[in-house]
């Protein structure tokens, strides 16, 4: 069908990168470090069936069309369980969404006309990419280091370019692992009252820390409300169940509840019965610290196989998360590197598609969390053998 029969937002644009490639890795043979998959080891299937079992035969109303919002137990829940991170929070102040992908979606169409400018990290989160260009905002670039951001350049950028909205992933940043460092977080909330913009803090990761200290949240440090942050518990429970949440200014999530009710109506009431009442039981805190130790083992196993590859390849170095972010000498293109990778039954994501300007071809993502660690050491040397033949 010719592109111009398509709405003029939809015209030209591909599909996910990743999603694409994880059509390829699901073949049974291939070692996949593409997705940013949770081990389905870590899933607690039958706690949950348990847990769905009683919802369904003690509340058959759960079963029932639900408030767009959300369950209201869980939204008590959440606003009480974000105050360890320095979110102070009402069950008012909370909306149920379907995942915090959606959540980017709600707030991109609450906020977004054609051609308005939102500031962006580089690398970031391609789903957040794909998102904005659909409706259709325009972009700056915001650079950084191991510590995050530059703020300094954040700002000089809000002065200039007065965009409506900053997306950012502080904390073990899809995809490079980095962190944004509580100096930095602290300087970001005092220079936000300086400026009319909302930001974005996505944070599906933020619970899966290895080492180093908890930090709070950008928006404990923001001193004039203008920050969202979005939660979600498909990384710690399980992402098919499809829920995650926004606290978010009052006028924002006004706005973002009338976008959902004509999106989907409300996130499976279900699902979010199942997420409560494995909360409320207390076996959230457990569930993760368990997680963090399987993870944190495979995280230490593909750093020791690092050494395996070319000693000329930087890495990034994160306490937590799902992944490692490499650069390759610029020679390397990574989608050669991933095309004879595949042959030899191992998969990365090359990089590019996670800068929005383009460019930067000599990077990668790999994620650790959803291979065994003997698969990691096994796809490590596959890559070797890659590097060598290269």
């Amino acid at each position: 069908m010719d592109e111009s029969r398509f709405a003029k937002r939809m015209q030209n644009m591909a599909g996910n990168v990743i999603r694409e490639l994880l059509k390829l890795t699901q073949q049974p043979d291939i070692i996949s470090f593409a997705g940013g998959l949770p081990s389905q080891d870590s899933f607690p299937a039958e706690i949950l069936a348990e847990i769905a079992q009683d919802v369904i035969r003690n509340n058959p109303s759960i079963l029932q069309y639900g408030t767009t919002e959300g369950y209201w137990p869980l939204r008590e829940w959440v606003a009480d369980w974000v105050k360890d991170i320095g979110i102070s929070a009402k069950a008012e102040d909370v909306l149920i969404t379907s995942g915090s992908q959606q959540g980017i979606d709600l707030i991109a169409k609450a906020l977004l006309d054609p051609g308005d400018k939102v500031v962006m990290e580089s690398p970031t989160y391609l789903a957040a990419i794909q998102i904005l260009k659909t409706y259709e905002a325009s972009y700056a670039i915001v650079h950084g280091d191991g510590s995050g951001i530059f703020v300094d350049e954040l700002d000089s950028i809000l002065t200039r370019e007065k965009p409506k909205l900053i997306y950012l992933v502080p904390t073990f940043q899809n995809p490079t692992g980095i962190t944004l460092s509580l100096e930095r977080r602290q300087e970001l909330g005092k220079m936000l009252s300086r400026h009319q913009v909302i930001v974005v803090e996505d944070d599906p990761y933020g619970r899966l820390r290895y080492s180093g200290n908890a930090l709070p949240a950008i928006k404990a440090c923001d001193e004039s409300s203008q920050v969202a942050f979005f939660g979600s518990f498909s990384k710690i429970v399980s992402p098919g169940i499809r829920v995650g949440f926004a606290i978010a200014p009052a006028p924002v999530l006004r706005k973002m509840v009338i976008g959902k009710q004509g999106t989907d109506v409300h996130t499976s009431n279900l699902s979010q019965a199942l997420v409560y009442e494995f909360c409320r039981r207390g076996l959230l805190e457990p569930h993760i610290a368990g997680i963090n130790q399987q993870y944190g083992h495979k995280l230490k196993t593909m750093r020791e196989c690092l050494s395996m590859l070319p000693a000329d390849i930087k890495w990034t170095n994160p306490e937590g998360g799902l992944f490692l972010w490499a650069e390759f000498p610029e020679h390397i293109k990574a989608a050669t590197l991933f095309e004879a990778a595949v042959k030899e039954k191992v998969a990365f994501v090359p990089g590019e598609s996670f800068f929005v300007e383009g460019g930067h071809t000599n990077t990668a993502r790999f994620n650790f969390s959803n291979a065994s660690e003997e698969n990691i050491r096994e796809g490590f040397r596959r890559l070797a053998q890659v590097f060598s033949k290269m």
